[in-house]
């Protein structure tokens, strides 16, 4: 079962707008030949996206920044950039809204164009739904593999003015109109990372986009980030989090501070096999970050993140076989600090139980060493140059020279944690030096767009107040408080987690529970807002009529 739990851990990282995780080397190559053995045994049926939108591709410049000189040495070449859109609903003098796939396949988001925001949207405008595939992943590659070398035009910038290219020079096949912008009003979204790429077009280039969503956009490129963490720990089940935290600070105070009783803990869990302590400390992250997979729509929701908080929480003893541990756990409690707490006993022996019959079950199944697969040390597994659709290679590559986002354990001391302590920025950034020779991120290449305080007229800002991410977007805690208003939206979804508003169901499966409200409330104002907007553009422009 934990098998199948962590395969479809690894598919979300594909699947998710902005990848999460400290996954290890053996486990993302083994992902990878799942996902390829999968694409071969697809069965399709009439309402299949990818039967009901062809693709198609513009060809666009690979280098837009000739004096910049991060990009020598430059090149004249072009590439496709792929796309999909429907047209279905259009209307003439509609929009183009544009959603950006961001960083993965862009076949992952047709469905947007069936049901979803990008379906709402056109349907309630009269315009035309796009799909528009990021750099470097998918089919849309420049080059002919990721050799460090290749991988110098992936960034920010020539993302960017992909898009402004696109939007300027693209015409639908079928429609015999110029739809090119700024003549028509196009309209930009995006979820997560191509949310912080929305904003960041408003800005960038004010005159192509008439107005841009950005939902749960991470406009704030940030190094350490262990604020990941926070928004989990303040709004999952709170016993499951009590619970975490519990066998976290037991975790710690021996690799911390009680080192000969390592081994004893390590073996407790079944994983006396792992070397290092912070690859060890790194398998219990498989708990907290099921949260960012949890949907309201249940067939995106991850039902393994309430497995995990329903068994961590439990008041009894789920597992039989760990009945065995149970003097070993109790001499580990009384070094950690809890002597006769019958509450963290039940605590770690449910920890040992749960990852006993996931993580360490998965290994098992693996035939490899505990090392091996568990360890994120391993640096010739990071140097596959071959070119992968799903964008593993590109994401970190973007990830170490510009957006940083290392989900490290270094959670304030007054603030008791939910991943361990020994996730250091140096562990959880080994990659960039593997894979790239690279150290730290420039973030400041990311913040010049406007950091927290990005703003602009017709710049919608939209997110859930439980998104692990929400403290890299303008919703954060710390960023500026703003007021809500249809020319600069600012809307925030109750309980919502990662981008919820984006996707749908189709009318025939709402129920009076799904959508939730909130969601429904927020796919509502996104319409009404985007409808006020396309009447600017008409009062200005004198020929546009919703």
């Amino acid at each position: 079962m934990r098998f199948q739990y962590i395969l479809g851990l690894l598919f979300s990282l594909e699947a998710a707008a902005l990848r999460f995780g400290n996954t290890p080397t053996y486990q993302v190559q083994k992902a990878a030949e799942e996902r390829k053995a999968a694409r071969s045994l697809v069965k399709r049926d009439d309402t299949d996206p990818e039967l009901l939108y062809p693709a198609y591709n513009l060809s666009v410049p690979t280098d837009f920044f000739h004096n910049e000189t991060r990009y020598e040495p430059h090149t004249n070449d072009t590439f496709n950039l792929r796309y999909w859109f429907d047209a279905s609903y259009y209307k003439p003098g509609g929009p183009v809204f544009v959603l950006l796939s961001g960083e993965t396949d862009g076949t992952g988001r047709l469905t947007f164009l069936q049901k979803g925001i990008v379906h709402q949207v056109i349907e309630a405008t009269g315009g035309i739904g796009v799909i528009l595939e990021h750099r470097y992943y998918g089919t849309s590659f420049p080059v002919p593999n990721l050799s460090v070398e290749n991988l110098r035009f992936l960034s920010t910038e020539q993302a960017l003015a992909d898009v402004a290219y696109f939007a300027q020079h693209v015409s639908f096949e079928g429609i015999d109109e110029d739809l090119t912008a700024p003549n028509t009003p196009w309209i930009a979204y995006g979820g997560s990372y191509a949310g912080a790429q929305a904003a960041f077009l408003r800005v960038v280039y004010p005159d192509v986009f008439w107005g841009t969503i950005s939902s749960s956009g991470v406009t704030a490129a940030i190094t350490d980030y262990w604020e990941y963490f926070e928004p989990i720990r303040q709004f999952a089940p709170p016993d499951g989090i009590a619970a975490t935290q519990t066998y976290i600070d037991v975790i710690d105070s021996i690799l911390l501070n009680n080192t000969d009783k390592t081994q004893q803990l390590k073996d407790a869990f079944g994983l006396g096999g792992i070397t290092n302590d912070s690859d060890f400390a790194n398998v219990f992250t498989n708990g907290p970050y099921c949260w960012q997979s949890t949907n309201w729509d249940p067939d995106l929701n991850s039902p393994g993140c309430y497995y995990y908080f329903g068994n961590l929480s439990s008041t009894t003893v789920n597992y039989n076989w760990t009945e065995d541990k149970r003097e070993t756990v109790q001499d580990l409690l009384e070094t950690a600090g809890y002597g006769n707490d019958s509450y963290a006993e039940t605590v770690l022996l449910n920890a040992i139980g749960y990852f006993g019959e996931t993580s360490v079950s998965a290994w098992n199944a693996s035939g490899v060493s505990q090392n091996d697969y568990f360890t994120l040390l391993n640096a010739s597994q990071w140097q596959d140059e071959e070119i992968d659709p799903a964008g593993g290679r590109s994401w970190n590559y973007q990830v170490c020279t510009e957006w940083g986002y290392f989900q490290t354990g270094n959670t304030p001391k007054d603030i008791k944690p939910i991943v361990s302590r020994t996730l250091t920025l140096e562990y959880t950034s080994f990659f960039c030096g593997a894979a790239y020779n690279l150290t730290l991120p420039d973030t400041d290449k990311v913040n010049k767009y406007g950091n927290f305080s990005i703003e602009y007229d017709r710049l919608a800002i939209v997110g859930g107040n439980a998104d692990p991410w929400r403290p890299a977007t303008p919703l954060a805690d710390s960023a500026p408080k703003r007021p809500n208003t249809i020319e600069k939206p600012f809307w925030e979804i109750a309980h919502g987690v990662h981008h919820w508003e984006e996707n749908g169901i189709f009318l025939n499966q709402t129920t009076p529970l799904l959508p939730p409200y909130p969601v429904i409330w927020a796919q509502q104002y996104i319409k009404n807002f985007v409808v006020e907007w396309l009447k600017e553009f008409d009062s200005k422009n004198d020929h546009y009529e919703l």
